[in-house]
């Protein structure tokens, strides 16, 4: 008996309602199936009284989801798919990401599609792609305040109605530089179609194994976005006298103050995606985002006398 995990937008009902419908057909076909909802991926925000907002990464697992399942389900939009990342990159579970948002970048397939994409599951014939996550802890007096995944990316930036900030960062063994910005981006290959490509990054195919940093509005013409190995890890210090936001794939976050610092890493856990169809990244560009569409003036080809 197959043993398999459903995530839904319980804020959704056309979401609800699929993986309710789901759930049943799955049994009837002799599936063990477990329902839970993406809220438990999605940590919250410390507050400024109470900054100590500490999740163990490794059990935020929905009850009944362990590493004997065979894969999970995923009903929502992109904040599903990374809130659903965070629960079960730990257990190693490949994910089927079905969109019933908006965008749907992290997405495999649409609702119409899965009839077509649950046979292909069900027969085993898909192709599983790893995608780096990052860990990420605050560490204060040498104590880790608070931890997370993310898939996504981190961002810390100044609160609203402070100056420009300025950043020590250490990139490795390599000297510390300092960036003078509203804030930075540190971001994962599947972060860089999200807020970092908003902020001037470029966009990385999610093969490459490497990281990229990226100022928010810098205060030098001499700062760019700098992409690096992802074998490194990184350490923030806020060089600022004013408190700092910390946001994770933009659910998640925590309060950042002068003496605290920030330790980032790749996550041994990975995001596992399940494709039911060959994967094509400049396809979903295309599609997604309006990279890469013939021009409608394009010229035609002339014959040289």
């Amino acid at each position: 008996m197959a043993k398999v995990g459903i995530i839904y937008n319980d804020n959704k009902p056309v979401a609800c309602r699929t993986a309710e419908e789901l759930r049943d057909k799955l049994a009837i076909s002799g599936c063990n199936v477990h329902l839970a909802t993406g809220v438990g991926g999605i940590l919250g925000y410390s507050k400024p009284d109470s900054p100590v907002c500490h999740a163990p990464i490794d059990q935020l697992a929905p009850p009944g989801f362990d590493r004997d399942m065979a894969f999970v389900i995923v009903f929502g939009g992109d904040g599903t798919v990374l809130s659903a990342a965070r629960q079960i990159a730990p257990l190693g579970l490949p994910m089927l990401n079905i969109n019933t948002g908006h965008m749907g970048f992290l997405t495999e397939a649409y609702l119409n599609d899965l009839p077509s994409a649950l046979d292909t599951l069900l027969s085993g014939k898909y192709q599983v792609e790893e995608r780096t996550m990052l860990h990420v802890q605050v560490f204060r007096q040498g104590y880790v305040m608070w931890e997370a995944l993310c898939l996504n990316e981190m961002v810390i930036h100044r609160e609203p109605l402070t100056s420009m900030c300025h950043f020590e960062i250490q990139v490795g063994n390599h000297t510390a530089v300092d960036v003078a910005a509203d804030g930075v981006i540190l971001s994962t290959p599947t972060g860089s179609t999200a807020y970092s490509l908003s902020a001037g990054g470029p966009v990385v195919t999610p093969d490459v194994p490497v990281l990229q940093l990226v100022p928010i509005c810098p205060h030098s013409l001499a700062s760019r976005a700098l992409v690096f190995s992802d074998s490194v890890p990184v350490l923030i210090r806020p060089a600022t006298r004013e408190r700092l936001i910390m946001v994770l794939d933009g659910n998640a976050g925590c309060y950042v103050v002068p003496e605290d610092r920030i330790h980032l890493q790749r996550s041994p856990y990975a995001a596992r995606f399940i494709h039911v169809n060959e994967p094509e990244f400049f396809r979903v560009l295309r599609e997604k985002l309006g990279w890469g569409l013939p021009h409608i003036a394009k010229p035609t080809s002339v014959e040289l006398p």
